[in-house]
């Protein structure tokens, strides 16, 4: 008997052995690890490989052209092969505070760092992610502090025909208290969906450690689907596992901004909200502040506070809907009732800069009054979070 218990304890070790080398594949490979300089260290496994580069937000950008213009993209830098096939890089300088995202390239295959799980999709691309704590970096941290709950929930749109889902942040002690809060109308941007603020943008780190500091009033965030077309974002409707996609329809010419009152009913009727204009703010990032935009202007009883992230501002030419009539005469409407606060966000190479330009002069114009907050570089996730982090303190004073 103690013959045959000690052969399966023997036999019980092996097997757990095995398993756990099958998991591990031997000894881990770190990365990125961050040294205490802040600096990076990048690694791979790659032993068969002739080549291998890292592209991230967090090297000197390139000039990338792509069907809407010209960006700047992510550079590259190149890894060194050393002992065992590990490829390495090290950041030549400390990085910044930021969230910054990663990915390898192999002989000329993109693909993610095996020893990193943390991903975030953007339309179709996925990448790695970490954070350099610091500064305005640790609202984009989970930090001990009262949290606010999450929840994905769909509602009906009579105006569109269909369900559709959308994710709602409530503040901590929001299930308890019985109190009425303001709501906050948070908006993505083109190929985006209703995960977008809340993966990218860091919504809910931000909102949990703003208010926890006291800067910000505790608020509902409510992060819709902006595409009319869609039901939910990618995976997460009827249409199955269907590729993420930047060309979709009902975006950009009228529909969503047609339907959006229909939001609005649904969060005042499931949610404890303060039903008026002082209690509602609508903001987002380019096709989300064109929509900001042009929802606010043509309901301007409903939003007291409206902010244009990097904003799209005026449809294509070619696009007819009587949601863009009448322009000027709709702005006239909407400032002449005064809202609480009307901000323009943009980082000075970002190509809609000059949109924005052009549109703030048409304010300075009629005497229009609202907040410019500028930053440097582009079109990026980096100043979307920098917006979030200074517009939100300003709602609901």
């Amino acid at each position: 008997m103690k013959r045959v218990s000690l052969l399966a304890i023997t036999l019980l070790m092996c097997t757990i052995t095995f398993a756990q080398q099958a998991l591990w594949g031997g000894a881990p490979v770190v990365s990125p690890e961050i040294h205490d300089n802040n600096t990076v260290t990048f690694r791979l496994k790659a032993p068969k490989a002739v080549r291998v580069q890292v592209t991230g937000d967090f090297l000197p950008t390139q000039k990338i052209t792509t069907p809407f213009g010209e960006f700047d993209g992510p550079g590259m830098g190149e890894l060194v092969e050393g002992k065992d096939g590990v490829w390495e890089y090290t950041t030549p300088e400390p990085l910044a505070p930021e969230l910054y995202s990663y990915s390898f390239i192999v002989d000329g295959l993109r693909m993610m760092d095996p020893a990193n799980v943390y991903m975030i999709r953007d339309v179709s691309t996925v990448t790695n992610v970490f954070i350099i704590g610091g500064g305005r970096a640790d609202l984009y941290k989970v930090n001990d502090v009262p949290h606010g709950t999450v929840s994905r929930m769909w509602y009906n749109s009579p105006t569109l025909g269909m369900d559709r889902r959308l994710t709602v942040y409530t503040p901590a002690g929001y299930e308890t208290s019985g109190k009425r809060y303001p709501v906050f109308y948070l908006l993505h941007g083109m190929g985006g969906d209703e995960e977008a603020w809340i993966a990218l943008g860091r919504t809910a780190q931000i909102l949990d450690n703003l208010i926890a500091q006291g800067k910000a009033k505790p608020m509902i965030v409510v992060m819709t689907n902006g595409n009319a077309a869609q039901e939910a974002a990618p995976g997460e409707s009827s249409l199955g596992f269907a590729a993420p996609s930047m060309q979709l329809p009902k975006t950009m010419e009228g529909t969503f901004e047609t339907a959006f009152p229909d939001v609005v009913k649904f969060v005042d009727k499931t949610f404890r909200t303060i039903k008026s204009k002082s209690g509602r703010a609508i903001a987002g990032l380019s096709m989300g502040g064109y929509h900001s935009l042009h929802i606010s202007k043509q309901n301007p009883d409903m939003f007291n506070y409206v902010g244009l992230f990097s904003a799209a501002i005026m449809p294509d030419k070619n696009v007819k809907s009587p949601i863009y009539e009448d322009m000027e005469g709709k702005l006239k409407t909407q400032f002449a009732k005064k809202p609480a606060l009307y901000w323009i966000g943009i980082g000075k190479a970002d190509f809609l800069y000059k949109a924005n330009e052009d549109y703030r002069k048409l304010l300075d114009e009629n005497g229009y009054k609202y907040t410019y907050y500028e930053t440097g570089e582009g079109h990026i996730w980096k100043n979307w979070r920098i917006y979030l982090t200074e517009f939100t303190p300003l709602l609901f004073k």
